[in-house]
């Protein structure tokens, strides 16, 4: 067994497929296939079930899975203290919500590449449940994730504090103004948003179950539907000042347990931090607590 059967076995398990575990490590399907048989032989059991349309981890591969993730991430950290020159470098997969990076992202981004050049990102956004799960399942390295969150397997690093605020078109009358209307009508995202899931909490809280909603899947289509009078929303501060502040709408502050949003960025516990990813931690938490200039 090499440090490369394990990396195709990760990719495997990555992509659920041979055919894109060959293609990802630049080799023939029937090489994958003959070092997974290698790997199950020198272990002793099944690492994937397989069928027609797919592969999966067994038990004894998920198992392996963990291993390898640690044997692999020593390897890198013995090849960059060994080096001539530490040099802090790699690919970082990031996932984070649509509405986490607007503001900051840009800056985050630039100041790694200022500061570490060699260290590659690649961003995935997706909602908070799925986020977690590509983490835990060795899919992210690590993900901008809202509070709360208790899992024993992750790790977590608090990144920043925002604000939500309700956002209503310029007429509306304030948040008992939106509490009274009939019937009360808001703009949300999908299903598992924490911005939707913060609203719908805020309206039992004030008694109501049951409201008309419109999901978009942008901001830019939220903003839009709120101006046009269509209903109000629940979106973070930042964004709606930054970007919306000469917009026909109106902002109106939370009680704090709706309107604070804590961010942290997760990762896994059971395989040690690289260095590229401990500097990318490091410029996120000063990079997105940095006041606006």
């Amino acid at each position: 067994m090499s440090d490369n059967d394990l990396k195709l076995f990760e990719a495997v398990a990555f992509h659920e497929s041979f055919t894109k575990a060959a293609e990802e490590m630049f080799t023939v399907q029937s090489n994958v296939t003959a070092r997974i048989k290698k790997l199950e032989e020198e272990f002793g059991a099944a690492l994937f079930t397989r069928t027609s349309r797919n592969v999966k981890l067994t038990n004894g591969g998920e198992t392996l899975l963990r291993y390898s993730k640690q044997i692999n991430r020593l390897i890198e950290e013995a090849k960059e203290r060994l080096g001539e020159k530490e040099t802090v470098k790699g690919l970082i997969k990031v996932g984070f919500l649509e509405t986490m990076l607007v503001v900051k992202g840009p800056e985050l981004v630039n100041e790694l590449a200022s500061r570490y050049p060699f260290v590659d990102l690649e961003f995935k956004s997706a909602m908070k449940d799925v986020l977690v799960n590509d983490v835990l399942n060795y899919r992210l390295d690590a993900a901008f994730v809202p509070a709360p969150l208790n899992h024993l397997d992750l790790a977590q690093i608090w990144v920043k504090e925002e604000e939500i605020v309700a956002v209503g078109p310029d007429d509306c009358a304030g948040l008992n103004g939106i509490l009274s209307q009939t019937p009360l009508k808001a703009i949300v995202f999908d299903q598992d948003c924490v911005f939707r899931s913060r609203l719908e909490n805020w309206l039992v809280f004030n008694g109501i179950s049951n409201y008309h909603k419109t999901v978009m899947n942008s901001i830019e289509g939220v903003i839009n539907f709120i101006e046009s009078g269509i209903g109000f929303s629940f979106l973070p501060g930042e964004i709606v000042s930054t970007f919306y502040r000469n917009r026909k709408i109106r902002t109106f502050p939370l009680p704090k347990e709706f309107g604070m949003m804590k961010t942290y960025l997760i990762y896994r516990n059971d395989i040690p931090r690289s260095t590229a990813l401990t500097a990318f931690a490091d410029i996120a938490s000063a990079t997105m607590n940095a006041e606006p200039m």
